[in-house]
């Protein structure tokens, strides 16, 4: 492979400080080169003048998701679904799949390595405007203009790193205090376990299981199984995938995924993570998105996102692990 691609907006000029947190920087390659091309942002003041607060009234049903439990998912541990412990294989061998990227190569001997994770918990389905609006509601935290005005039962999009992640904390704090929560999530939510975004480990695992799968489904691309080549985000779950592990939907393409994984050259090492979440890095976004052709929906494929990246292609899942 002689080059790797580019994904989403590449301005050439260097950044700021301070700009670094507006706009994206979103590509495929190796961790140097990607912080060779961070672009310059627009202004902090021009993306708080397109802040916009969340509607002011959302529908009282909306099906499959309960509007008496912000808008989660309408089943007992409200979307959320265990995914088991145990090791599979991660990376990208372009001798099993010849579209693998050289970010995805195990190391220079090897195309993949063997994980071993614990149990957790990932979201059924990315987080919808619906559940976002429920928490820029509840909190008055500033989005961008086009943070909520896709339909309700569509992935939310147009945020960033922070945004995803406060999203997260909000929930957490939520569900905990909450006198109302399912009981099988409450003991989900023990000791230790916390709603947060999943790590790029967890997010493999959960996406091509443990049978080293190209794609959800199995080897070969699918228009049916998934929204990529497409015009725009689709509904949560629009796309049947009764073989894809664990019952989740779109974990290819409709938008790119946040992680809370830094970007940098495999192996994985889930000791490498930041014990400050709010370090200065590139965070790995996974999926693929509603713009991307099928290479880049696979499950091994890897990108990298400036934290303060707001683009209609990235959103983000929830995860519940232990931590």
């Amino acid at each position: 492979m002689s080059h790797t691609p580019v994904v989403g907006d590449h301005p050439q000029e260097s950044p700021s400080t301070m700009g670094r947190t507006v706009l994206v920087v979103l590509m495929l390659g190796v961790a140097t080169w990607m912080y060779s091309q961070r672009p310059t942002p627009s202004s902090a003041a021009s993306a708080e003048a397109g802040a916009t607060p969340a509607p002011e009234a959302t529908p009282t049903a909306l099906a499959g998701f309960r509007p008496d439990a912000w808008y989660l998912p309408d089943d007992p541990l409200l979307g959320f679904v265990e995914i088991p412990a145990g090791p599979f294989q991660m990376g990208g061998d372009p001798t099993t799949d010849p579209q693998a990227f050289e970010n995805e190569r195990w190391s220079g001997a090897r195309g993949q390595g063997t994980v071993g994770l614990p149990a957790f918990y990932l979201g059924r389905y990315e987080v919808t405007v619906a559940q976002f609006a429920a928490f820029v509601r509840a909190t008055g935290f500033a989005v961008s203009e086009q943070t909520l005005q896709h339909p309700l039962d569509h992935p939310v999009s147009s945020v960033s790193w922070p945004d995803a992640l406060a999203y997260c904390r909000w929930l957490d704090t939520t569900l905990r205090d909450s006198p109302d929560i399912p009981q099988a999530l409450s003991r989900v939510l023990g000791d230790r376990w916390q709603v947060t975004l999943p790590t790029e480990a967890e997010w493999e695992k959960a996406a091509r299981g443990t049978d080293g799968r190209i794609y959800p489904w199995g080897s070969q691309a699918s228009r049916d199984r998934a929204n990529y080549q497409g015009q725009g985000t689709t509904p949560v779950g629009r796309y049947a995938c009764l073989n894809c592990p664990y019952g989740l939907f779109d974990m290819s393409g409709n938008v790119w995924e946040w992680t809370r994984s830094p970007y940098q050259p495999y192996p994985f090492d889930p000791d490498d993570a930041p014990d400050d979440l709010r370090a200065d890095a590139l965070w790995v976004m996974r999926g693929g998105s509603y713009t991307d052709p099928p290479r880049n929906v696979r499950t091994a494929i890897r990108g990298g996102g400036d934290p303060g990246a707001r683009r209609p292609f990235m959103g983000f899942r929830v995860a519940i692990s232990p931590l």
